[in-house]
């Protein structure tokens, strides 16, 4: 395609390159800046090729050459999470693009925007798009819509985006990449961001000014709170008899760790937290109760039932932490919100202190420490005590007997906390695994602990594990992944065998989906579909266990694999496994997804709808159960 060169300022310098290969150098020189640390925005680039990118976004990367690295993924959704692991062991201070074709290449891309998003975590995607000069209509992979000619598949990526756009000009790309770098150093906006890129234009010349090109460095800054929204929340701790900090994961993205603990040693405040909140406290400073809500711990709980302020620090409050709207239950009870974002901030009808996390705990932390606030030695001594208990209630749950037996899945927790330091990584997502580790898991550094609970994706783990280690090269990290899990998504075991990267994988065979096999049983589906077993004869899937061997499975994609039958033989190939220098596999058979058992029980209610009238009597009874859980449900206003 011919196009006239096109320049606002012909005395101007300029520089002639495709839009893609514009993009690309663009790209390359972006920074963030933080607390005067600067880091790189776009560190990398994840990419598939196919028509709709390869001569684009493909050829540009070829002409950058180590002025952008390039990462060879195996799918589309994994390549997003790999980067979505990346940014979030980066504390969102740098992150990584992702590449793809038009059609199902672009769509693959949608589960992993979405988790981005959820989580406040950036990516930057790069789709390829149909001709925007329509030559052919339609093209290959082109999803004709009738009423309409300017929608392609890629506008299912504008929900699940912080910001969207398509590039339909190459002169376009100038503010659009603006607000797209605004956008993910945004510390209250983040998550994906997407611009849609026609084949067409990807490969269209056009003279950009160089200033385009010029390095930019953007602050990722740190909000002071407003002096009056500080006096009220002054005031309200004070007030409390029994104030209850509820820890988000906006305080691992501000980096306000030691300031929480500054502040929790000063005040004595008991802290508990959410999923992505975890090791934002060391699991044993004095103030750390464990997780809250519906997988949190009975201590965390029972102080959140009388509490009489909450104060969130960084938390969206979903309703595994409010336990559907029946954890806080003092009639009493008032909520402020520390929360960079006005929207989460605002939530419970609480006070609101809008601010960095960091910058508003110390200042509350200030001004509360010029008059002298501690809560009552009394209440101290009793969220102690308490925390206590639940600890004896862990070993418990840990403790081996027999080392030739089969391991529950606590017990494998368990291994794994007596071998790790504070080096260590954990990835969870989904099933069992996340309630188990929110209960039992003792975290021992502030990015130990990575569960992604925000959207509880299932194929996260192991392709986060990668973004993980690429950023964090000198640390063991581990994915820790069930067989429904596994099967979701195991291809980047080839990427990190392609790029010696020594990711540590422990897969759980149970032989099903456990955490939705209770989940059924307990709201009267009586584990409907969750087992992985043959069909018997009455056509049911109660026969036996599937012959699987995701063993063997993740041995022929590249991976050393460790097989363990037994307590003894999983703490030996746990140990091999953390000392190896290139991908390892650790595959343990645990009890089967329908005699799970070790950890304590959920210790709050989670609202899962039981069908209102059934013939069945487990759907009876649990409808029974649930309108008893329902009437304790209140709102907060």
């Amino acid at each position: 395609m011919t196009t006239p060169r096109r320049t606002t300022d012909t005395t101007a310098p300029t520089r002639r390159l495709t839009t893609a290969q514009a993009l690309i150098a663009f790209l390359a020189r972006q920074y963030t800046e933080r607390d005067g640390r600067r880091h790189r925005l776009i560190d990398a680039t994840w990419g598939i090729f196919g028509h709709g990118n390869v001569a684009g976004v493909g050829q540009a990367l070829v002409e950058a050459g180590p002025a952008m690295p390039y990462l060879q993924g195996r799918s589309e959704q994994a390549m997003v999470h790999a980067a979505v692991g990346y940014a979030r062991q980066s504390g969102r201070l740098s992150a990584h693009a992702v590449t793809t074709s038009i059609g199902p290449g672009a769509t693959n891309l949608v589960t992993g925007a979405a988790l981005a998003t959820v989580n406040h975590l950036p990516v930057l995607l790069l789709p390829g798009d149909t001709f925007a000069t329509r030559p052919a209509d339609p093209v290959l992979q082109q999803l004709e819509v009738p009423h309409t000619g300017d929608v392609s598949v890629n506008d299912c990526l504008r929900p699940v985006s912080r910001y969207f756009d398509r590039i339909t000009r190459p002169e376009a790309l100038i503010p659009a990449a603006l607000q797209a770098m605004r956008t993910l150093a945004d510390p209250a906006d983040t998550g994906a961001v997407t611009l849609a890129l026609p084949q067409d234009v990807q490969a269209e010349a056009y003279d950009w000014p160089a200033d385009f090109f010029a390095p930019r460095v953007w602050n990722v800054r740190r909000p002071a709170p407003d002096p009056y929204e500080l006096e009220q929340a002054v005031r309200a701790v004070r007030s409390a008899r029994r104030p209850l900090i509820v820890v988000g994961g906006g305080v691992h993205h501000s980096a306000a760790e030691e300031a929480l603990a500054a502040f929790a040693a000063s005040t004595r405040i008991p802290v508990a937290s959410t999923q992505a909140g975890k090791g934002s406290l060391r699991h044993d400073h004095p103030a750390d109760v464990g997780g809250i809500g519906h997988t949190g711990t009975a201590t965390a709980d029972a102080l959140a039932r009388e509490a009489d302020l909450v104060i969130g620090i960084g938390t969206r409050y979903t309703d595994f932490t409010t336990a559907s709207g029946t954890l806080f239950a003092d009639p009493a009870v008032r909520f402020l919100n520390l929360n960079i974002t006005g929207f989460d901030a605002h939530k419970l009808a609480a006070l609101p202190l809008v601010a960095d996390a960091r910058t508003a705990i110390e200042a509350l932390g200030e001004a509360l420490g010029a008059r002298g606030h501690r809560v009552d030695p009394a209440y101290e001594s009793e969220y102690t005590a308490a925390k206590d208990r639940w600890e004896q209630r862990v070993d418990a749950a840990f403790a081996i007997g027999d080392p030739d037996a089969r391991p529950t899945q606590a017990q494998v927790i368990g291994l794994l906390d007596e071998l790790v330091t504070e080096d260590d990584v954990l990835i969870n997502a989904a099933g069992s695994l996340p309630g188990d580790l929110h209960k039992l898991w003792r975290t021992r550094s502030p990015r130990q602990y990575h569960v992604e609970y925000g959207y509880s994706c299932m194929g996260y783990e192991i392709p986060a594990a990668l973004g993980v280690q690429l950023a964090a090269p000198d640390r063991p990290v581990w994915a820790l992944v069930g067989d429904g899990t596994y099967l979701m998504n195991p291809t980047e075991i080839v990427t990190a065998v392609q790029e010696r990267l020594p990711v540590k994988l422990v897969i759980l065979q149970n032989h099903g989906y456990a955490s939705i096999g209770g989940l059924s049983e307990s709201v009267g589906a009586e584990r409907f579909g969750t087992a992985y077993r043959h069909r018997t004869a009455e056509g049911e899937f109660t026969g036996p266990p599937l012959p699987v061997d995701l063993a063997a499975n993740a041995a022929s994609l590249g991976m050393r694999v460790l097989r363990a039958g037994s307590v003894g033989e999983l703490r030996r190939a746990l140990a091999e496994a953390r000392g190896a220098d290139r991908p390892t596999c650790v595959y343990v058979e645990t009890e089967t997804a329908d005699t799970v058992s070790g950890p304590p029980p959920a210790q709050a209610w989670w609202d899962v709808p039981v069908a209102e009238t059934a013939t069945r009597p487990s759907a009876v009874e649990a409808r029974k159960e649930y309108d008893r859980q329902i009437a304790a449900r209140r709102r907060h206003l």
